[in-house]
């Protein structure tokens, strides 16, 4: 399933918050997958499942207790875990359980992330309509480009994703110099299911079933290598399991060079802040 990502705390806490009102000293059952750790920050990030009374399903980074085997635990592995919450602002991860290691080790982790203002390789796209575009297709344009799949289940993530992003499109739209300037591309972490036609399909849904949106909301699924590749360069790690991919969050915004302008990795960002983030880059780059 894929879920949240890597640590913007301040989402975390005020979701902890909303969560742990009047639980402090509560004790809740976790299951999931380990999606990467830290082990100098006694950090883990899990794909987890509902915690009933506590937490919807979202991946996201835990604290873990002093003295943790991070030796025994490897991403890929499904754990069962006891979140401890001692107030709105203290919580952890204790009695840590490895009950699978069968995936470890084909979690596919970052490679060198890119820094702001950084030019993303120029990687090849097959998009909606079964054309192959490039990355410098669009240099002179501001991007905005994330990644979702179209079998994900969870309403919180991937199809908030999108539908953001559709409220973007329909925002930059009352601008017509402004829409012509900029793009927007999603991306799959699922190239063998998501081919042209899937693709296709999925993005009518958010554009009103007008094919016309395409031309600035593009669909795309790249290869399974250049997928290996764009998750490296944005610090993105994912794992297909039962028909379904754990994965961190990213969402990326690109100058007219293909320059990392901006990143989210969380899904705790809104329509305005984005459209603010694209202005501004419009703006520094005109």
């Amino acid at each position: 399933m894929q879920r949240e990502a890597f640590p913007r705390t301040l989402s975390i806490l005020a979701c902890l918050a909303l969560a742990a009102c009047g639980t402090a000293g509560r004790y809740y059952k976790l299951t999931g997958t380990v999606v990467s750790k830290d082990p100098a920050n006694l950090t883990l990030v899990v794909d987890h499942d509902d915690i009933p009374g506590f937490m919807a399903a979202m991946t996201m980074p835990y604290p873990v207790e002093k003295g943790t085997d991070f030796s025994a635990i490897e991403p890929g592995d499904k754990i069962e875990a006891r979140v401890v919450v001692e107030s709105n602002q203290k919580y952890w991860l204790d009695h840590i359980t490895v009950t699978d290691s069968t995936q470890r080790g084909l979690m596919v982790s970052p490679g060198k992330k890119l820094a702001e203002g950084q030019t993303v390789s120029n990687l090849a796209l097959l998009n909606q309509d079964g054309k192959t575009v490039h990355l410098s297709d669009f240099h002179g344009k501001t991007v905005l480009l994330t990644f979702i799949y179209t079998r994900c289940p969870m309403p919180t993530m991937c199809p908030l994703l999108s539908s953001r992003f559709a409220s973007i499109n329909r925002e930059l739209e009352k601008n017509p110099q402004e829409y012509a300037r900029t793009e927007l591309i999603s991306i799959s972490l699922d190239p063998k299911y998501d081919t042209p036609p899937v693709l296709r399909k999925y993005g009518l849904a958010y554009l009103n079933d007008d094919a016309k949106g395409f031309a600035h909301w593009q669909f795309t699924a790249p290869s399974p290598e250049n997928l290996k590749k764009l998750a490296g360069a944005f610090g993105l790690v994912y794992i297909e399991q039962d028909n379904q991919i754990a994965h961190s969050l990213c969402t990326v915004l690109l100058g007219p060079k293909g320059e990392v302008a901006k990143e989210w990795l969380t899904n705790d960002w809104n329509t305005p802040e984005a459209v603010a983030a694209i202005r501004e880059t419009e703006h520094a780059g005109a």
